[in-house]
């Protein structure tokens, strides 16, 4: 990559930014190039298929991203009362309002929390805004396009009430 095209680069990942907000403890923006300061994890290679119809979209490379699940212990959930943060649902939305949703259980009590990551390259490629990133996938569901969020804007906590 020439030095202008990675100047370019940091440029854009200033400016794609991802909110946390919400009940969280601390809401915090984060942007791409704070990401690729964390610990990475890598997916494996997938098909995207269309949920309703089963339909061969494209295949995917290698994702390497950020897990969900970092970003969310790094914002804070509310430790009072006693056990309410494990009530609390996260709500992926898009830039276009396209929106998914995690549990707490779903997140830090199954092997999907170990999965669902936010994107910033495919192939060992950087992906741009243009290109959709950030992404959020989950690659532990059977079909993973309808938690296939392109343009991430925010994630959403919400503790539910009973």
């Amino acid at each position: 990559m020439s030095d202008a095209n990675a100047q370019a680069l940091l440029v854009e990942d200033a400016k794609t930014v991802i909110s946390l907000e919400g009940d969280f403890l601390r809401p915090l923006t984060v942007d791409l190039a704070e990401f690729r300061q964390q610990p990475a994890v890598v997916s494996d290679p997938f098909d995207l298929r269309c949920y309703t119809t089963n339909r061969f979209i494209r295949s995917v490379d290698t994702y390497r991203g950020v897990l969900l699940k970092d970003l969310i212990l790094r914002a804070g959930l509310q430790p009072e009362p006693a056990g309410q943060f494990k009530r609390t649902v996260f709500i992926a939305v898009a830039q276009d309002g396209y929106a998914v949703i995690f549990s707490w259980h779903e997140l830090f009590n199954t092997p999907v929390g170990e999965r669902v990551i936010v994107v910033y390259e495919c192939g060992g490629r950087t992906i741009t805004s243009e290109e959709g990133a950030p992404i959020l996938f989950s690659g532990a569901d059977i079909l993973p396009a309808p938690r296939h969020v392109k343009r991430l804007a925010r994630i959403v906590a919400r503790v539910l009430t009973v």
